[in-house]
């Protein structure tokens, strides 16, 4: 294959520059979408553990609505059919007076979506709870709300911290997919080197790169957090 190597361009103003501002849109999509789905998650996540199967099958509802529809396609329904849903001036104000609605539509779709998911991951970390623990504590005079405050939610939150570490890895590597509506995050910042310059494997490499060092990252510092969290006696050695 006659093709020029010419890794000196990534180094290369503006070339650099594109490829920092996708790391730097990425990584607060990704963080701006991880907030919404985490406390989304974690609400629904309860509503699903509470005995009023009222409240327990919205949440059921919710969750296997968004988990039920590609995340590519839902992208699409936030940008292109939930403003011409709205009343005509709140989705003129979506679409175009919000600003950069691109980037605040992906993080609806990211949240959104992926809070389904962290939702099922928090109602597993309750359930997984001894119920013993729970009987002990409305024994000690806790009111509902007060069993999940202090005794659910930071036992289940801890033995989920494996898990919610994999979730934020798949909302990080999906904020890819924020491309295909404008948003101008790393890898269509890629595609807009080689489209400047032709040197694709050059452009996409370093893209690779950069996800690969900022997940192995992410994992080192949340094995910390998992190693300082974990509760001797229910979780092994390994976090499992």
């Amino acid at each position: 294959m006659n093709y020029n190597w010419n890794w000196g361009i990534l180094f290369r103003e503006p070339f650099l520059g594109f490829l920092i501002s996708g790391v730097q849109t990425t990584l607060v999509l990704a963080l701006t979408a991880w907030v919404l789905a985490f406390t989304l998650g974690s609400v629904l996540g309860v509503m699903r553990t509470l005995p009023n199967r009222g409240v327990s099958a919205v949440a059921a509802v919710y969750v296997e609505v968004f988990r039920g529809i590609p995340l590519l396609v839902w992208f699409f329904l936030w940008f292109f059919v939930v403003p011409e849903l709205l009343p005509q001036t709140w989705g003129r104000w979506l679409k175009r007076d919000l600003p950069d609605p691109e980037f605040w539509t992906a993080v609806a779709a990211l949240g959104l979506y992926t809070a389904c998911r962290v939702a099922e991951q928090v109602r597993a970390g309750i359930q997984a709870i001894p119920r013993g623990q729970t009987m002990a504590a409305e024994a000690s005079g806790m009111n509902r709300v007060q069993v999940y405050r202090y005794i659910l939610l930071p036992l289940g939150y801890r033995r989920i911290v494996p898990v919610l570490t994999s979730e934020f890895m798949t909302i990080f590597k999906n904020s890819s997919l924020a491309l295909t509506i404008g948003v101008m995050e790393l890898t269509a910042q890629a595609r807009q080197v080689e489209s400047f310059t032709f040197q694709g494997f050059e452009a996409f490499t370093a893209a690779t790169v950069l996800y690969v060092v900022i997940t192995l990252t992410v994992t080192v510092i949340m094995r910390q957090v998992e190693q300082r969290t974990r509760i001797p006696g229910l979780l092994s050695a390994k976090g499992t």
